[in-house]
């Protein structure tokens, strides 16, 4: 008892910070979204389900469809990329492994749009990538790769990767080998192997990353303005603009709703699966 009273001050601040940073500012973003837009500027304190109505136009849907494509064709690149490099990584010895991780922290310590701007000299006619293809005489022409969906597909594994790679890896880096051995011992390939028991014992990091990759790169929209130019439109950029230039704080704070609903569901479905795994290895 004594314990859990010492304990109470350390815990106060925790609760404050949540509070007054976490819980009170997404109740007003929730009750703002129920408000109607003043004519010039602010909102008017009028109950309505407008803001949640307009959602539903095709202009504002299909941009939600288009957020969802993009979140999950990123995540399916990051994953094929990010789990195999986690897995190896994880095999390698302890001097390449720090020199690894080393690397894919290295990036953290420059700003994501310092490191985007370098992506359009990759990208922009007779740029590098360019005069790398007519060079090799893959390509005869320049190539108009900026302002493209693969483009826009590129920066977001480029950005999140490194949270799919290190989420492997501390998965990988727990699992126990002898029972890999084990399974090759008892006649199994390696595939086989693999199957049964590697990406069962790797899957809560595979998961881990998913979430950190799926989630961000649905609001990640200075990647799509700066590598996707007007043509590609996300969520998150639709916010900026209510917020900006429509002066619509209800209807951006309806949107944001949304988006956290959807994030909400993706870390509710990441828990139940995650549960799953757990009970699973009890039995």
């Amino acid at each position: 008892m004594k314990q859990k009273n010492r304990a109470w001050p350390l815990l106060v601040p925790i609760y404050l910070f949540t509070m007054v940073f976490v819980f009170f500012p997404i109740l007003y973003m929730i009750a703002l979204s129920f408000m109607e837009r003043a004519e010039v500027w602010g909102f008017v304190q009028r109950f309505t389900w407008d803001n949640y109505k307009k959602i539903w136009e095709p202009l504002y849907r299909n941009t939600f469809l288009e957020s969802l494509k993009l979140a999950f064709l990123s995540t399916i690149c990051i994953t094929l990329i990010g789990y195999p490099f986690g897995y190896f990584m994880a095999k390698t010895s302890e001097k390449w492994k720090k020199r690894i991780l080393i690397l894919l922290l290295i990036p953290f310590f420059t700003s994501s749009l310092i490191r985007l701007n370098g992506w359009i000299i990759v990208f922009r006619s007779n740029g590098v990538l360019d005069k790398l293809f007519m060079g090799l005489h893959i390509t005869e022409k320049p190539l108009k790769l900026l302002y493209t969906y693969p483009a826009v597909v590129t920066g977001m594994v480029y950005v999140l990767l490194p949270f799919m790679i290190l989420s492997v890896f501390s998965s990988a880096e727990k699992l126990d080998w002898s029972l890999v051995e084990a399974a090759r011992d008892l006649g199994a390939g390696r595939v086989t192997a693999f199957w049964t028991i590697t990406l069962k014992q790797t899957l809560p990091g595979l998961l881990s990353g998913v979430v950190l990759t799926f989630i961000p790169s649905m609001g990640l929209f200075f990647i799509a303005d700066i590598l996707g130019g007007n043509k590609i439109v996300l969520v998150g950029s639709v916010i900026q603009e209510q917020m900006t230039k429509g002066r619509n704080m209800p209807f951006a704070a309806a949107l944001s709703v949304v988006l956290m609903i959807l994030t909400s569901f993706m870390i509710a479905l990441y828990r139940r699966v995650a549960g799953t795994r757990e009970l699973e290895g009890l039995y």
